[in-house]
């Protein structure tokens, strides 16, 4: 009996680039489903056998099946027992590519592209430098000397908080499976009502707090409630990078306010910028300089805030740790007009990954703030956030920040002392 003869005499249009990203089955699958919609391979033409395919090629069986099951699964061809493997007679597509036109290439090609049309936000993003923790945490690390923003994870009690959060997952009702709160789990705010008003000075109820998947979202939904494009903003300078770029993805305009000795200088804001809409400040350990703001500073700006009719952004990132004296109060719990927003995480104190952060707004934001989660986030994973609640209720929390405190003290001392030393 004569030997069936394939339609692919030549499978030198099918070779595939092992240095490619795209796994090998997926370049098979792309290759054959071009060549059946440009009408290389005709309805009823026979295949190779998945053998004969991996021969040629030099590939493994298994890649070769898992092409033909993909193809086979969307209507593209058809395998039958006794008959071998064709191109199916009614594909799946409505239509099919032009002869002659070039197969797709599995890497990019900008040569290709139409040009790229973005909104002006999207392309002052596509201009920006890469956000620098994406990739630093894209693959583990040796920790590295003075990395700021990262605590120390290697002295993380990672059982004990596994331990909670196995029991948590065991423990959580069925109807917690469907959607929460918008604001978050209602026992955690409370938590952190709590936590932040013994340690923090912040007057609220648990009703204010907004848990957000970390502080860099707090910043952004705040920047795009709160300003208008053109709208003026106090930045300090230097100052966090996070924050510039969630007030210009906002539409702001930033005004640099020089920082002092004494904190942002407030007298020099109100000279230059006094129409400013909003003023983002890091009072209780400056970014990057580490200064703590003055009382004084600290009630002037509050009374900008409500002459001008203006909001503040506190951004208290890290004010658990602090080793020499009682830390002040949060400026929030200074401000009897409610023109500030308070910004906390948990990215500092447990871990980046946990990504948990909460905004602490007056009550009149408390339903804008909550329209706008509702289109982008909705809530932060429940999981997490039971595990962080009885993390915080059970005292872990604490016991913590004591062991941390320790710890970086420590280091602290031991680096000043190995710089009075070298340095002379």
């Amino acid at each position: 009996m004569a030997k069936r003869r394939h339609a692919l005499q030549n499978t030198a249009d099918l070779a595939l680039n092992r240095t490619f990203t795209m796994p090998l089955h997926r370049q098979l699958y792309d290759r054959l489903r071009h060549a059946i919609l440009s009408d290389q391979l005709h309805p009823g033409q026979v295949l190779p056998s998945t053998r004969a395919l991996a021969s040629e090629l030099g590939i493994s069986l298994n890649t070769v099946n898992h092409a033909y099951e993909q193809l086979c699964a969307e209507g593209y061809i058809e395998r039958r027992v006794g008959q071998g493997t064709r191109v199916a007679c009614d594909l799946p597509e409505t239509f099919s590519l032009p002869k002659g036109v070039p197969q797709r290439n599995t890497a990019p090609d900008e040569s290709t592209h139409a040009p790229l049309f973005l909104s002006h936000l999207g392309e002052d993003l596509t201009r920006q430098a890469p956000v620098s923790s994406i990739q630093t945490y894209r693959r583990p690390t040796p920790p590295r000397a003075f990395h700021t923003g990262t605590p120390d994870l290697r002295a993380f009690p990672f059982p004990q908080w596994n331990q909670v959060a196995a029991h948590c997952a065991r423990s959580m009702p069925r109807n917690m499976a469907n959607y929460q709160e918008i604001a978050g789990y209602y026992p955690l705010r409370e938590a952190i009502a709590i936590h932040v008003s013994i340690t923090r000075g912040v007057h609220c109820q648990a009703e204010q707090v907004i848990i957000v998947p970390g502080a860099q979202t707090a910043l952004d939904l705040a920047a795009r409630l709160l300003l208008n494009p053109g709208d003026l903003a106090w930045m300090e300078n230097p100052g966090y990078l996070g924050a510039q770029h969630a007030l210009l993805n906002a539409g702001a305009q930033l005004a640099p306010i020089p920082v002092t000795s004494q904190g942002i200088n407030v007298e020099i804001g109100q000279k230059r910028y006094p129409q400013a809409r909003l003023a983002f400040v890091t009072p209780s350990h400056q970014f990057p300089s580490g200064i703590t703001m003055h009382l004084a500073q600290r009630v002037a700006l509050l009374q900008w805030a409500k002459q001008a009719n203006a909001w503040i952004l506190e951004d208290d990132y890290d004010s658990d740790y602090r080793f020499s004296g009682r830390p002040l109060d949060a400026l929030q719990g200074l401000d009897l007009a409610q023109r500030v927003i308070y910004i906390g995480t948990f990215s500092k104190v447990l871990f980046p990954a946990l990504r948990i952060g909460y905004l602490i707004v007056p009550p009149q934001l408390i339903p804008p703030f909550l329209a706008l989660c509702s289109y982008t986030h909705i809530h932060v994973p429940i999981l997490d956030q039971l595990t962080l609640e009885a993390w915080m209720t059970k005292g872990y929390l604490l016991r913590h920040i004591r062991r941390m405190r320790d710890l970086y003290a420590a280091r602290r001392a031991l680096l000043i002392e190995s710089l009075q030393q070298e340095v002379k």
